[in-house]
């Protein structure tokens, strides 16, 4: 499944590190895509949205989509 978020709060490339690992401990075999001056996360998981979602605000971001 393709998972589209939108996050706020990602500021530089450790941000992206950091959501990157927080998807990668719900799905280590997830495929991560992140435009950070967009503001958004592609997620290609079979989990789900709102698993993906939570360990993202867990890490510290806000996720509005």
């Amino acid at each position: 499944m393709n998972h589209v978020f939108t996050v706020t709060g990602m500021t530089c490339g450790h941000c992206e590190k950091a959501v990157t690992a927080a998807i990668a401990r719900v799905d280590p075999q997830a495929t991560v895509a992140i435009e950070r001056t967009a503001n958004t996360v592609q997620v290609q998981s079979e989990q789900s949205h709102e698993a993906l979602a939570h360990a993202i605000v867990e890490e510290g971001y806000v996720v509005t989509g």
